[in-house]
C-alpha cells in the first residue's frame, strides 16, 4: 500500500520553493547539492513526494534556514468537528506564484534599512486601500 502525501507535505514543499526562489537557486542547482534530479526537487516543492526529515536538514542548510522555518504555524493532526478555526488565505504561496512577487520579494529582502522597509510596507497598504476605495465606488 502506497502512503498518501498530506497537504503537510504540500505546505512543506511551498515552502522548499519559496526560500529555493527568494535567494536565486534554480531547482537544478538545489537537486545537484542534494544529489538528485530537477525533477525529485519538483515533486518534493509540489508535495507530490515526502521529504524525509534527513533531506530536509540538508535542505535547510542549503537554503540557509534553520529547520523551524518549514514547520512555523503548521499545525499537526485534525482538529475536531466544529472546533477547527477557519482556514487562513496562503498569502506567501499566493505572491510566490508571481513573477511580481518573486520580483518584489528578492528586492525587498535586499533593503538593510528597517525604516525603508517599513515606509514601504506602508506605501504598499495604502495603495492596496485605495484599490479597495476604486473597486468599492
Amino acid at each position: 500500500m502506497k502512503k498518501s502525501t498530506s497537504s503537510i507535505d504540500k505546505e512543506i514543499g511551498t515552502r522548499v520553493r519559496m526560500r529555493r526562489i527568494s535567494i536565486g537557486m534554480s531547482q537544478e542547482k538545489l537537486g545537484e547539492m542534494l544529489g538528485l534530479t530537477f525533477q525529485q526537487v519538483q515533486k518534493y516543492e509540489k508535495g507530490t513526494n515526502r521529504i524525509s526529515v534527513g533531506r530536509l536538514v540538508d535542505i535547510a542548510k542549503i537554503l540557509g534556514v534553520d529547520i523551524h522555518f518549514f514547520f512555523d504555524g503548521i499545525r499537526s493532526g485534525k482538529a475536531e468537528s466544529g472546533f477547527a478555526e477557519e482556514k487562513s488565505t496562503p498569502y506567501i504561496a499566493d505572491v510566490m506564484s508571481t513573477p511580481e512577487g518573486l520580483q518584489l520579494i528578492r528586492t525587498f529582502t535586499g533593503i538593510k534599512s528597517a525604516k525603508v522597509r517599513k515606509s514601504i510596507v506602508q506605501l504598499v497598504a495604502s495603495l492596496a486601500n485605495q484599490e479597495e476605495q476604486e473597486r468599492s465606488s
